[in-house]
């Protein structure tokens, strides 16, 4: 089992190929990317029981649904590191004829990924069936997904996440990366989601909270989550995250939701970044 520092090195790879394929085609999403970094290293390298020889069904083993699809890069990152595919090719990330797409799609049947994530407020939904499924099937292994606190504001997450706990969706953990940024600015100025934590547990979710950039703390969170399935409720994380975490500059500003670096700004930010794993 990877350790804490195994796992933070990985998540500094993830940071590192997320920036150079973002960068590669001035297009892309990289502040989320970072911020999510720690909890892909984990997700992949420690919390889940999954398997790279993919199968579409998931059946046997943990699934996870990435909503908020503009974090792309990393997952992308995240999947090439655990051996779905080849890291090489990361460097066709966004290009014509990619599998890699900006916001994952299911049609150019990349491996690990089980849903199209281009539109934002669905994946929950996605997740709670999946979940469902694996109870009809007698499957006990888990659900996990991930969401940002901005897509909060679509409606469609409020009709799943009533849904969910009505039906005892007990094998489902669904993070929110808690950033308090959007595209547009804080969300507590573009359309505020108010206290998250009681709005889950008043529709019957358990609910825990942690910081998803320290690595140990993430990692003992997600394995807390895990323990607390199966006993007739959903469990919600609300993981706060930094934005751009990882380099100084971009930290804590929404101005790199969805900008590409320059090539002055990517060599200052690779700098901060060790190289872990190689570079694609």
């Amino acid at each position: 089992m990877a350790s804490i520092q195994d796992l933070e090195r990985v998540a500094s790879q993830l940071r590192r190929d997320s920036l150079r394929m973002v960068h590669a085609v001035q297009s892309g999403h990289p502040g989320a990317a970072l911020g999510c970094a720690d909890y892909f290293a984990s997700l992949y390298f420690h919390t889940m029981h999954h398997h790279v020889d993919f199968k579409m069904d998931g059946i046997g083993e943990d699934v996870f649904f990435l909503s908020n699809g503009h974090l792309s890069a990393v997952f992308y990152s995240a999947l090439a590191h655990a051996g779905y595919f080849d890291v090489k090719e990361l460097a066709t990330f966004r290009k014509l004829n990619s599998r890699l797409q900006g916001h994952p799609t299911t049609h150019e049947h990349l491996p690990g990924v089980r849903i199209a994530s281009g539109s934002l407020g669905q994946g929950l939904s996605n997740a709670i069936g999946a979940a469902l499924a694996k109870k009809i099937n007698g499957d006990p292994h888990l659900v996990f997904a991930l969401m940002g606190d901005g897509e909060l504001q679509e409606g469609q997450n409020w009709e799943a996440i009533m849904f969910a706990p009505h039906n005892k969706v007990d094998n489902l953990i669904a993070t929110v990366d808690y950033n308090g940024q959007q595209i547009d600015g804080p969300t507590s100025k573009v359309l505020s989601i108010e206290n998250l934590k009681a709005k889950f547990e008043s529709f019957n979710w358990l609910v825990l909270e942690f910081d998803g950039n320290n690595m140990a703390e993430l990692v003992a969170g997600l394995d807390k989550a895990k323990s607390m399935t199966g006993q007739g409720k959903p469990i919600c994380i609300l993981m706060k995250t930094e934005m751009g975490k990882g380099v100084d500059f971009m930290q804590g500003s929404h101005e790199w939701h969805g900008i590409a670096p320059s090539d002055e700004q990517l060599a200052k930010a690779l700098a901060q970044l060790p190289e872990t794993l190689g570079d694609y």
